[in-house]
């Protein structure tokens, strides 16, 4: 009786033993599994920038942004592209300075020129001197068109514009002293350029900086400091002054030099020493040489309402030119024009959301330079929106 008893009692305690022991087991193996997933946790969070890698080909590493690539160093002028020209109304303004005399030697004019060296670069950009090719004189067409309409010949111009957009015509280009036949087009407007004369960024180390930003629109769509050129040539001058760069046709570098003179009297800027020198060297083989003034842009809006407008170039001799008219009465030499402008009396009282306002409105087509014209109603950019 006792011996099966303490049978008994061995079974029963090996049995809760046993218990026991898995009872421990299975809060080892608890632990154990806990501490794995927190470590396989741990472990994918620690993976996830992987998640990120770059799409193939961006050849970007993560966590290192991109930087934009920087445009090639090129002409300060706007895009040669008239494909892309806003029509954009702004106040006429004339330049701060009264323009040289008429038949004024350019050599005199030089010596009134201040010499200074040149200012830091800090804070230039195109658009400090306002929109490309703006409409300042309020023709009804944009400063590159009328410049095109200026400098070409044969022209051909797109019907429904009021005598604005050039199609095409024939550059006798001052530069190269080539002919060069312009055609209208994303792919070849390029061939013959706007050139500053006096490049924009020139002009900002060297005294542009202290205009008024009317006074630098003006600056930047003055037809006295615009020259329709040979592309490559515009683009190898950058923004380059007498003293780096002068046309590779000598037989034109004296018109240059004067003309550069001319717009740096007008508008207060100085030029370097170097610069200086550079100029006098060129004019010491023409020293009659004039500085040139006063040369206003066409008028096509006026000449397309006369009914044979065959040649609208001619038409500013019968208008005045809005932008340097008040400079045709001698003024003294250092009294300040920036009053023609004392308010803005912006044209944009017209906005339409889209060409279907456009055309409830009965404007359509509405042409650059008229109240309401806007960029995104002209997607081909002809001048001509809502078409």
């Amino acid at each position: 009786m006792h011996s099966i008893k303490s049978g008994s009692t061995a079974k029963s305690g090996s049995l809760q033993s046993n218990s026991a022991h898995g009872r421990k087991i299975g809060a080892v193996d608890w632990i154990v599994r806990g501490v794995a997933g927190l470590l396989l946790v741990a472990t994918s969070a620690c993976a996830s920038p992987a998640a990120v890698a770059p799409a193939a080909g961006t050849g970007v590493r993560p966590g290192v942004t991109a930087a934009p690539a920087t445009a090639p160093a090129g002409t300060d002028s706007a895009s040669p592209d008239p494909v892309t020209t806003p029509g954009v109304d702004a106040p006429a303004v004339v330049a701060p300075h009264q323009q040289p005399a008429f038949a004024r030697k350019a050599l005199q004019v030089l010596a009134t020129l201040p010499v200074k060296g040149r200012a830091p670069k800090t804070g230039y950009s195109r658009e400090q001197f306002g929109p490309a090719w703006s409409d300042v004189d309020h023709n009804g067409c944009d400063t590159r068109n009328d410049m095109l309409r200026r400098d070409l010949t044969a022209l051909a111009l797109r019907p429904g514009t009021r005598d604005c957009v050039v199609l095409s015509g024939v550059l006798a280009d001052p530069y190269t002293a080539a002919a060069i036949n312009f055609r209208r087009g994303s792919a070849t407007s390029s061939a013959v350029q706007i050139d500053h004369v006096v490049a924009l960024s020139d002009a900002w180390q060297k005294g542009a900086q202290k205009l008024s930003p009317a006074q630098r629109l003006s600056f930047a769509n003055d037809p006295l400091n615009l020259l329709a050129v040979d592309g490559p040539a515009n683009q190898s001058k950058s923004d380059g002054d007498a003293a780096t760069w002068l046309p590779p046709n000598k037989s034109y570098r004296c018109n240059y030099v004067a003309r550069q003179i001319s717009v740096k009297s007008s508008y207060r800027l100085w030029v370097t020493q170097a610069e200086h020198d550079a100029m006098a060297r060129v004019l010491s083989a023409c020293p009659d040489a004039l500085a040139p003034t006063k040369e206003p842009a066409s008028a096509p809006a006026r000449a397309a309402q006369a009914p044979s407008a065959q040649q609208p170039a001619a038409a500013p001799a019968a208008v005045p030119a809005p932008a340097h008219a008040p400079a045709a009465v001698p003024a003294p030499a250092h009294a300040p024009a920036p009053a023609p402008a004392p308010a803005p009396a912006p044209a944009y009282g017209v906005a339409y959301a889209n060409c279907a306002a456009v055309r409830a409105a009965g404007a359509a087509p509405i042409h650059v330079g008229q109240p309401g014209y806007s960029r995104k109603l002209d997607r081909d950019g002809d001048g001509v929106g809502c078409e």
